[in-house]
């Protein structure tokens, strides 16, 4: 029995995401250079994906084949076009355009491959909206220059988004600037997650035994320059196009004390804190005072100019897009104060009072509508997208009267439930929420395990962990139900 939601305005943005280095492969193809995925070996649940210096033969590497979508796309599209897809969200590979990073000219068949497929998206009706830089950046400026902690970066950045904002300036609307930049928060570990999060939002590999607190600084001197590259992204964007929609990205999880203790109190405020400031900058183009005291009493942060400063506050975003996947829980460990330049007396817990899914990610739909009840407290009347929700599952391909499917009702009710504190959040509670992309309405390579088991779309794509199988597509049983739910604009979950 389908159940019933609250309707969303007519010209909300509903449609799914994916990232180019996660689906296009070819990796080398057509002047393509090697980005920072592409040294990035398969691994899973339990075994982190290796990051590896250059290419090494024999080695697994699931980016570079994806889901060969770098030739599919027109296919893809059509099916997607077929569930009422008003916007599709994807990223432009940089070393598509500039395979080294520092080239003073662009590789034009890269440009010519997105003219292609933005051409494509807009005749089907679909909105593109395309981030920039998506765990993409060539990895030569990660050999060469040593990744974001170098301010040259910068200037080869905004080299890059000149170039594919005066491109494209006609067939795309919606950018974000950098995916999910608050990933890299999260430097309370020497070795792990803490690896493969900093790796993929600013090309940093650090040598073992590197203390957390070397980590951290260099963490907030990387991220500081990502900062400012936005920034002028921002201003230059809007110079090309003032119609231009320029957006921020972050990883939004719900965090929850674990007791009622003040010292848990603290600690998810501290914790909140060490996210938040990537959003502060973005939106309100000055760093919060906390990080402010921080730098103070450290150091870190330290190569800085007066000109950063001004170009923070001149290049503000218009909009924000989030991820929103699980929620958690914060304890501190002791009941000392917790401080940012001590995160390692906080610590994330599983939430007993609810579900997990099968990779451990605690399944929390009213924490989507609680983060956004959140976003809009701090950031009253801006834009807010949700640019990736899913659910990662095994799915099984079944034959059905004849035809293969997957019978996915979990992941019906995981999305028709988020959707639905989604439809509360924009009806109930007022907050500009403009759309719902979720996360990935085809089968694509996962970024944190390089799985392909681990699929989230609403079309399975018949490939294994290897690049192995016929690369064929065929409809879930979502398919359908996402078209129901997009065309009753939400009533019908």
């Amino acid at each position: 029995m389908t159940k019933k939601g609250l309707q969303l305005p007519e010209d909300f943005l509903w449609g799914g995401a994916i990232a180019a280095h996660q689906a296009e492969g070819y990796w080398d193809a057509d002047g393509k250079g090697v980005s920072i995925a592409d040294v990035l070996t398969a691994g899973s649940h339990e075994v982190p994906r290796e990051i590896t210096d250059g290419v090494i033969a024999g080695k697994n590497y699931p980016n570079h084949h994806g889901i060969y979508f770098y030739k599919t796309y027109k296919e893809d599209l059509a099916m997607m076009a077929e569930m009422g897809f008003k916007a599709f969200r994807t990223s432009i590979a940089w070393t598509r355009i500039f395979p080294n990073g520092d080239e003073d000219q662009p590789n034009e068949d890269g440009l010519a491959f997105y003219d292609e497929m933005f051409d494509t998206m807009l005749e089907l009706g679909i909105e593109p909206v395309i981030t920039l830089q998506h765990f993409e950046m060539p990895y030569h400026l990660v050999t060469e220059y040593g990744g974001w902690t170098n301010r040259k970066v910068i200037d080869f950045f905004e080299n890059y988004t000149r170039v594919v904002f005066e491109r494209y300036k006609d067939k795309v609307k919606y950018w974000i600037t950098h995916n999910e930049i608050s990933n890299q928060a999260n430097q309370t570990e020497v070795s792990g997650l803490s690896d493969f999060l900093i790796w993929t939002n600013s090309g940093l590999k650090f040598a073992a035994g590197t203390t957390i607190e070397a980590r951290q600084a260099a963490m907030y001197q990387a991220a500081h320059n990502e900062l400012v590259a936005s920034a002028r992204a921002v201003r230059i964007g809007h110079e090309i196009n003032p119609d231009f929609k320029i957006g921020a990205m972050l990883n939004v999880a719900t965090m929850y004390p674990a007791t009622t203790k003040p010292a848990d109190q603290l600690a998810v405020q501290k914790a909140r804190q060490q996210r938040d400031w990537f959003s502060d900058v973005h939106i309100r183009g000055a760093y919060p005072n906390e990080l402010e005291k921080l730098f103070e009493r450290t150091g870190w942060r330290s190569d800085v100019t007066d000109q950063d400063f001004i170009d923070l506050a001149a290049g503000k975003v218009d909009y924000l897009s989030i991820s929103y996947y699980a929620s958690s829980v914060i304890r501190a460990k002791d009941d000392d104060d917790s401080e940012l330049d001590a995160a390692t007396r906080w610590e994330a817990l599983p939430n007993d009072q609810i579900k997990a899914s099968d990779w451990g990610w605690a399944i929390d739909p009213q924490g989507l509508r609680y983060a956004l009840n959140e976003l809009n407290d701090l950031y009253p009347g801006l834009p807010i997208m949700i640019v990736e929700n899913g659910f990662g599952a095994y799915d099984e391909l079944i034959e059905k009267n004849g035809v293969k499917t997957v019978n996915d009702d979990y992941r019906m009710a995981y999305l028709g439930e988020h959707i639905a504190e989604v439809e509360k959040a924009v009806v109930n509670d007022g907050i500009p929420v403009i759309g719902y992309l979720s996360w990935a309405p085809i089968d694509i390579v996962s970024a944190g395990t390089g799985e392909m088991k681990k699929r989230y779309g609403y079309i399975y794509v018949d490939l294994d962990d290897f690049g192995e199988g016929t690369a064929k597509r065929y409809k879930k049983a979502s398919f359908n139900w996402y078209q129901q739910v997009i065309a009753s604009r939400g009533v019908d979950l």
